[in-house]
């Protein structure tokens, strides 16, 4: 640690951001330094922004590596447009009442209910007593695990998830990075105000991880990367295998007859019917969805008036859209098939699936073989002598 020996004017005392995106392993270990506290009391804020001007699918742990002690209040931030609005991703405080009114919880008190929920833990606060751990996460896998089981095993399960489910697709999914970084690590003691030079941050490593390979980008600091570099992190709607870098910005190598920088829409000669992401499902190969040539005609769709989902409606349309990826979602694990049907679970039926199948059979939803409970001995024999009293006194009148 230089402490106050860094000079950003002086090349062997700088420490600038590109130091925290460069090649590890390097004696000694490079790094990005901040300015030190000398303003104490004054919050010494520094914003650290990641950008990729493109849409990127988190498929593994994010992993900052501090060389100071690991800051003692922190907020990951996540951006789904490019920067515009952003919302917090994870709290991080040695004590998450104090800090940020938040009871302090772990990745471990998630379930597949609470998933999306926002957290503050103080797992990676710790500073200068755990002198050792320098690394702050923000744990992709464990949410991960919560549907694929703790060893990953299950991931039809996830991708199952992933497939029906947007809200836990975007949690996954951003454009933009940002660390807040709002007070260094101080130690067990008061702050030393005639040793202020001794509080900064240091980060030596940033990595946000895609499959199989990862890629990191600062606002502050572009890596310099060759036409054909694979980048597998990127969100494509499962329309590519792969992103480049084409004339400085990350795009995808779209296939199925897609186009676009997240291959969201049809070629224009491949607009036989319309656009869809791919799907995970059925597992293990999935549903490519790919875009059909004009002159096949476009996918007409039967005329439909939706009784049972007040909010959709697509009678009278010669190309309804009765499901899709986005708003008309199979419900109950159903799949769409091509935006024009349904397929559903053996224990369901309707349009959208929406139908338990034991409506229609005999006695209904309430009958021996529903599995619906019925009601004990005593009440059932009220229930029947009320029916009883009552179809006798309509006979009487």
């Amino acid at each position: 640690m230089c402490n106050n020996e860094c000079d950003a004017n002086t090349e062997e005392l700088a420490h600038p951001p590109k130091l925290m995106f460069d090649i590890e392993g390097r004696n000694p270990t490079t790094f990005w330094q901040s300015t030190s506290w000398q303003k104490y009391p004054k919050a010494l804020l520094v914003n650290i922004t990641l950008s990729w001007n493109k849409t990127i699918e988190l498929t593994d742990d994010i992993v900052l590596t501090f060389e100071s002690g690991r800051p003692e209040q922190m907020v990951l931030e996540k951006s789904l447009d490019y920067g515009r609005t952003w919302q917090p991703y994870q709290f991080y405080a040695t004590d998450c009442l104090d800090a940020f009114t938040m009871e302090p919880k772990t990745v471990q008190d998630l379930t597949q209910h609470t998933l999306l929920d926002i957290i503050c833990t103080e797992d990676y606060s710790r500073g200068y007593v755990w002198k050792y751990d320098k690394t702050v996460r923000f744990e992709i896998k464990d949410r991960f695990a919560l549907f694929a089981g703790p060893r990953l095993h299950n991931m039809a399960s996830l991708y199952g998830q992933l497939d029906t489910t947007k809200n836990l697709r975007d949690f996954f999914t951003i454009t933009d990075l940002r660390i807040r970084l709002l007070r260094p690590a101080t130690g067990a003691t008061m702050v030393d105000e005639d040793k202020l030079t001794r509080y900064f941050y240091a980060i030596s490593d940033i990595k946000v991880h895609g499959r199989p390979e990862e890629w990191t980008e600062s606002r502050d600091m572009r890596r310099k990367a060759t036409s054909d570099m694979k980048i597998l992190s990127c969100k494509c709607n499962l329309h590519a295998n792969s992103c480049v870098f084409d004339k400085e910005k990350l795009g995808c190598e779209c296939e199925h007859n897609t186009t676009g920088p997240d291959c969201g829409r049809c070629k224009k000669s491949y607009q036989g019917r319309a656009w869809s992401s791919g799907s995970y499902l059925p597992i293990p190969k999935g549903t490519a969805n790919i875009c059909i040539p004009n002159n096949i005609g476009p996918v007409i769709a039967p005329q439909v008036a939706l009784s049972t989902a007040p909010s959709v409606h697509v009678a009278n349309s010669k190309r309804a859209r009765v499901c899709d990826n986005e708003l008309l979602r199979c419900q109950n694990g159903g799949v769409c098939v091509n935006n024009v049907r349904c397929s559903c679970p053996s224990d369901y039926s309707g349009l959208l699936c929406e139908k338990s199948r034991c409506e229609a059979e005999l006695g209904g939803c309430q009958g021996p073989d529903s599995g619906a409970a019925l009601p004990p001995p005593p009440l059932r024999l009220l229930l029947l002598l009320l029916g009883s009293a009552l179809l006798g006194g309509a006979s009487a009148l």
